[in-house]
């Protein structure tokens, strides 16, 4: 499988561009076999040597800038719940089962736009981007507005990583640059670009999600996270969702 061309920039124009800050990636190893009825058909399970994952990641969406709009620029939390796909073995992406967001507009664009899978939130956390060091704390805390779906989580910031190099499990998680949904009954497929995540190592100090139970994984949040990691954030390309061939 060709893990390195969903990381070239489309030759296309951008659909808007966006910047990342402070993002959080909490990483669960669970059965294939519970993820497999949770992911459309149409797309495979992307296992790192047959081992599953699914992720949680809060972070800060700055800057917001759709291609066509010459105004001022959005701000606003997120939090995404994601699983890793492929599609005929190949194209290697992320599959949502929910995206939170603390901005109401934000929300009703995505779900119109893109079909994707945004829930309103009430969230709070990082306000320093920029500024975490090795050793601060970061917490990110989320209550989806229509149910009791929540997400709290607390890490401790470690040191640098290197740039995970292909191959890796980290390159695995942290390196996905397509996004796959079904929308009107058909698989679609979008794009973002960026350079790869200036990675940290990070320590989970407290957890407790309820995102995952909502998704349909109720035994994964009773532990800890197998894995977590922080990046202060990249700049980001973002590229029109669109029917993939079939």
């Amino acid at each position: 499988m060709d893990r390195i061309a969903p990381t070239r920039r489309p030759a296309e124009a951008n659909a808007g561009t966006q910047r990342w800050r402070d993002l959080l990636f909490l990483h669960w190893e669970v059965p294939a076999s519970s993820l497999r009825p949770l992911v459309p058909p149409e797309l495979e399970l992307d296992l790192f040597e047959g081992r599953a994952f699914v992720g949680v990641v809060p972070f800060l969406m700055r800057a917001i800038r759709p291609s066509w709009w010459p105004g001022p620029t959005f701000n606003f939390y997120e939090t995404n719940l994601r699983t890793y796909v492929q599609h005929r073995g190949d194209a290697p992406g992320v599959y949502f089962f929910s995206l939170e967001a603390s901005s109401w507009l934000a929300v009703q664009a995505a779900r119109s736009g893109w079909g994707l899978p945004y829930h309103h939130a009430t969230m709070s956390g990082a306000t320093n981007e920029g500024s975490v060091r090795v050793g601060d704390e970061l917490e990110y805390r989320s209550r989806r507005r229509s149910s009791d779906a929540h997400s709290h989580v607390r890490c401790r910031i470690g040191e640098p990583l290197a740039v995970p190099q292909p191959g890796s499990l980290e390159f695995f998680l942290l390196e996905r640059y397509l996004l796959y949904n079904v929308r009107g009954g058909r698989l679609h497929r979008g794009q973002v670009h960026h350079v790869p995540y200036p990675a940290q190592s990070a320590t989970a100090l407290e957890v407790s999600d309820g995102l995952l139970a909502a998704a349909g994984l109720p035994n994964v949040s009773s532990r800890a996270p197998d894995l977590v990691h922080y990046s202060p954030g990249v700049d980001v390309e973002v590229f029109s969702v669109r029917p993939v061939e079939r």
